[in-house]
């Protein structure tokens, strides 16, 4: 990969340097609450029946869009339409609206870890979503994850 490539424009990055720019905190495998007057978004605890929350990882990436209806393949050219209910600390909404990664980000650290140690992940934190009633999403918001 190239030296510094997160600095680069999105567009110009490789398959490789684009996946690479992701953190692993898996905030985007949880389910959301979109309130449909405002169109804010609210973060649960309960993450993706394919999520795996003792890596952070998606537990079947290549088919991760076969096997869940609604997940996004995040390209590019979906990013602008799908960064409003991305984490404010995601690299690639960061990256979209010009700004820089955060010290903890695993590029910038070195360490795979530094996004756990530093209490951004979803890692053991999460709830499956086959263990709560959808109806009952509400009671599992975070807070100050909006």
């Amino acid at each position: 990969m190239r030296k510094r490539f997160w600095e680069k424009p999105l567009e110009s990055l490789d398959r490789e340097e684009w996946e690479a720019l992701c953190d692993g905190c898996g905030k985007c495998c949880l389910l959301k609450l979109e309130d449909e007057e405002t169109g804010a978004f609210a973060y649960t605890r309960v993450a993706c029946r394919l999520f795996d929350s003792a890596t952070c990882r998606c537990g079947n990436y290549p088919l991760r869009r076969q096997l869940v209806k609604g997940c996004v393949i995040l390209t590019p050219e979906t990013l602008e339409q799908n960064k409003h209910w991305m984490p404010a600390t995601c690299a690639y909404r960061l990256r979209a609206e010009g700004k820089p990664l955060y010290d903890w980000h695993p590029l910038l650290s070195g360490d795979a870890n530094s996004v756990h140690d530093a209490g951004i992940s979803m890692k053991n934190r999460t709830l499956t979503e086959y263990d709560v009633d959808p109806d009952e999403l509400d009671a599992h918001i975070i807070e100050g994850m909006l």
